[in-house]
């Protein structure tokens, strides 16, 4: 059930990425606004019908994720989020008309076989809930990726990219571990639990520093930073300290699942950002924001 999940959110948000750019763009191509980031879009784009599709995609993506990793070790939902990449690639092909090279289409089995022999491999989520000491080490990670953020902005354009992108994903790792480390949800316990603050610190840094790396750096570089970040230590924390398994003789194939999966999101990361129009301006990255719905829901004009 909690792999159905994670692969219905990863279709969610696949899905939601393309019909945000199909819609961001239509409007933006209807307005002759020129180039730059449009502050009227947000209201433009919101009559379209496709927008609004895509936000209750996210909606819905953002739910299953939560319910995932409610049942499933983190190293699993992490791959199967990464794999919305995979998505975007294949519902751009209709809807934007994008033609997928060899490599891509490649990469997209790449993610399926992956996603299969983790499905296969992947036990129960562990049982641990997390020390008071992992609560607040979290928090403090949450803290660090926003400050490092900042000075992260100073870099020349494309290691700023990657940097900004790795510290997107890693805090949208912070999430997916706080998730975990909330097992209590009512009033008292989730305002006293330093996780819950982890969560809403580590998202807003996420969305932060992404937006910041596609406004003046590489789509690609951020992505794969990104999907690095969002996978690779999250993974790591729920192993060790969460007691992630897969079951009892499967390890191996684990592990290459997860690589596999993690590799294919990698080669397909332009999709970060939804293909360009063919016949559109040249591309512009101080437009990105206005022009593109960004995988997962996590950005949106």
């Amino acid at each position: 059930m909690g792999m159905f999940c994670a692969l219905g959110s990863a279709v969610c948000f696949g899905t939601a990425s393309v019909l945000q750019a199909v819609a961001a763009r239509a409007t933006a191509s209807g307005t002759g606004s020129g180039s730059g980031v449009d502050p009227r879009l947000l209201l433009r784009v919101l009559r379209q019908w496709r927008y609004l599709l895509g936000l209750a995609l996210d909606g819905c993506g953002f739910l299953l994720e939560l319910v995932a990793l409610r049942s499933l070790p983190i190293y699993a939902v992490g791959a199967a989020l990464a794999a919305s990449l995979a998505v975007t690639a294949v519902v751009a092909v209709p809807l934007l008309h994008v033609r997928l090279s060899r490599a891509e289409w490649t990469a997209v089995a790449v993610v399926c076989g992956g996603l299969a022999m983790l499905g296969l491999a992947s036990g129960a989520e562990g049982k641990g809930t997390g020390s008071t000491g992992l609560r607040f080490g979290v928090l403090a990670v949450a803290v660090a990726i926003l400050a490092c953020g900042a000075l992260a902005g100073r870099l020349p354009d494309r290691a700023r990219a990657a940097v900004l992108g790795l510290g997107a994903g890693f805090g949208f790792g912070v999430v997916e571990v706080a998730v975990r480390l909330i097992p209590d949800l009512s009033p008292a316990p989730l305002l006293t639990n330093p996780a819950t603050y982890a969560l809403l610190i580590g998202g807003g840094a996420a969305f932060l520093l992404l937006t910041s790396a596609l406004q003046r750096g590489s789509v690609t570089a951020a992505t794969a930073g990104m999907v690095i970040g969002e996978t690779l230590g999250p993974a790591l924390v729920g192993i060790v300290w969460l007691g992630d398994r897969t079951r009892s003789g499967l390890a191996p194939l684990g592990i290459a699942g997860f690589a596999l999966a993690v590799l294919g999101a990698l080669a397909l990361a332009r999709f970060g950002e939804a293909p360009e129009v063919p016949g559109a301006e040249p591309h512009d990255p101080a437009a990105e924001p206005a022009a593109s719905g960004l995988r997962h829901g996590r950005e949106h004009p």
